[in-house]
């Protein structure tokens, strides 16, 4: 069970938080008559029917001060719990689910325990009910914030990935609707309510990703309302365009304002950081003269680069069990004498989808010579099905699928083996080990973990990555990967074909320059790197970054 160790300091200071054994129950059910709306079940925060949402209470943060250590809680939220709900004989079970975001943080769980807040993904409307969602929640130390399902909805499909989510990634042509955005808006004051009541004096608050912009701004209000002073940071898991794309958005300025609320911004390459700062100077007037740092109604903000990372010891670990091992010798017999290329993606039109089998295609029309000693493998994990983008995406997908088996292949085999669902987590190291090559083809990513991944399972056979300019990534991996356009057919086709025929010692040379970054840029370490620094925001917000 999840124990928070909180002290109440009346200043409202961010000063140290010595740990108390005996204030658990004393700050489990905090400030009942300020609170009408809601209910207290099993010391976790309900909302009425129409409006709840998850909220993290915090969570004991270890990490070194000088010649001591201090703890600090800890609160993270997102839109949705990185947890899976459904219902089972009755009552309610949860697991942990996968994603991005679940990556990233899953390695700062070896140094720092967390309580998570986000919606649940599902909609309970009887309260005995949502007892249980909770109670199965608590165990992952994860409290729910529940929502309409229509104003999810609105939020999430209509606003965030209709409209925010292709203008980050570079798309033009989004039409906006006053509906959703008034959705995004509301489920935004939803969660800085919750997130508010919960947070004491001190706590820092880390708020992730592009569904919950306006938070920083929403909930510094509301704490200061209520005379606590806490440190508020943003992590912006996408991309964040140049001006001219942004500037299309028109509630740009609502948004950016709400982000300048956080006293740290936190992006994956120095690219997003510079156009987030470009765009506070020209679209609010920030000042922006030193680097890394905005001025901006009478408060400093800081933006960072934080390379986000994946464990690598849970890779090698799962490499190492037998059932993972006879799977890779499996693997290995069946595809003696060929070429294996891995593709692992989200169904996403960012991941450059239709791109990559039209470039494989082209690849295997260049080189004839290959045919039955070549398969690409690719894995497109559902995403978004209810979006009808989503839906004629993968239809796209498959009849291309179709038609490059149909015109490629022989009696002795198929040049592409593609799968629309989710591989177990085994499975997927055990064909990461195996593989030849990884073609990554993202048109825009923020970062893209996968080409981390498959790095961490190459040990063995030193693999070649083929990543496309356009992924986060690529910033760092250009020199131990093989670069491309994921446009220009012909280029990605010889960079396939380069990646098949390097030699042993270029290799090498390429997948240690790689192992060395994974195992230097962990997903520990970013969460770390990222909590010490909003942590001394916290102790001085008027100070350079």
């Amino acid at each position: 069970m999840f124990r928070v160790y909180r002290r109440q300091l009346n200043d409202g200071s961010c000063s140290e938080v010595a740990p108390d054994p005996f204030s658990e129950r004393r700050s489990r059910h905090p400030r009942q008559e300020a609170m009408p709306n809601s209910f207290i079940m099993s010391g976790v925060l309900h909302f009425d029917l129409t409006e709840t949402t998850q909220v993290d209470t915090g969570e004991i943060f270890r990490f070194k001060m000088g010649s001591h250590e201090s703890k600090r809680n800890l609160i993270i939220v997102s839109n949705r719990l990185p947890l899976s709900i459904k219902r089972v004989d009755g009552t309610y079970q949860s697991s942990i689910s996968s994603g991005g975001l679940v990556t990233a943080l899953s390695g700062l769980t070896k140094s720092t325990q967390f309580r998570w807040f986000g919606w649940p993904g599902i909609e309970v409307r009887d309260v005995k009910e949502r007892e249980q969602v909770c109670k199965s929640l608590d165990e992952h130390d994860a409290t729910p914030i529940f929502l309409d399902s229509g104003l999810a909805n609105e939020h999430y499909n209509m606003f965030s990935n209709r409209i925010l989510w292709p203008i980050l990634h570079y798309q033009s042509g989004v039409i906006y609707e006053d509906g959703p955005w008034q959705a995004y808006r509301r489920v935004n004051e939803v969660f800085a309510d919750a997130v508010a009541d919960a947070a004491e004096p001190g706590t820092l608050i880390w708020v992730h990703d592009y569904h919950l912009m306006l938070l920083p701004e929403l909930l510094r209000n509301r704490l200061q309302e209520r005379n606590k002073r806490c440190a508020i940071g943003l992590f912006l898991h996408t991309p964040f365009p140049a001006g001219d794309f942004w500037r299309a958005l028109p509630v740009k300025k609502h948004l950016i304002e709400g982000l300048l609320s956080s006293d740290l911004i936190g992006f994956h390459t120095d690219e997003y950081k510079q156009n987030f700062i470009d765009t506070c100077a020209s679209n609010l007037g920030a000042r922006t003269e030193i680097p890394n740092q905005m001025q901006y109604k009478n408060r400093l903000i800081c933006a960072g680069r934080f390379i986000v990372g994946i464990d690598p010891q849970k890779f090698a670990d799962t490499l190492e069990k037998p059932e993972v091992q006879d799977r890779i010798k499996t693997l290995e017999d069946k595809y003696k004498g060929i070429k294996v290329i891995v593709g692992v993606d989200r169904l996403d039109y960012i991941k450059g989808l239709t791109q990559k089998l039209k470039g494989f295609d082209s690849f295997l029309d260049d080189h004839p010579e290959l045919r039955n000693k070549v398969v690409l493998i690719q894995v497109a994990v559902p995403s978004r099905e209810d979006v009808k983008e989503y839906q004629d995406l993968e239809t796209e997908l498959s009849t291309l699928a179709g038609k490059i088996n149909g015109k490629h292949a022989t009696p002795d085999g198929t040049p592409l083996l593609y799968m629309h669902r989710s591989v177990p987590f085994n499975e997927l190291t055990a064909l990461y080990s195996v593989a030849d090559a990884c073609l990554l083809t993202s048109t825009r990513d923020g970062m893209n973990l996968v080409s981390f991944e498959y790095v961490a399972c190459q040990d063995k056979k030193k693999g070649v990555l083929v990543l496309s300019e356009f992924a986060g990534s690529a910033t760092f991996m250009r020199n131990g990967s093989i670069p491309f356009h994921p446009a220009n057919m012909t280029e990605m086709s010889e960079a396939l074909y380069a990646a098949l025929n390097l030699g042993p010692e270029e290799r090498q040379r390429k997948h240690k320059f790689l192992r060395d970054f994974v195992n230097t840029h962990t997903s520990a370490k970013w969460g770390q790197t990222f909590i010490e620094k909003l942590a001394q925001r916290c102790r001085h917000p008027m100070e350079p970054c």
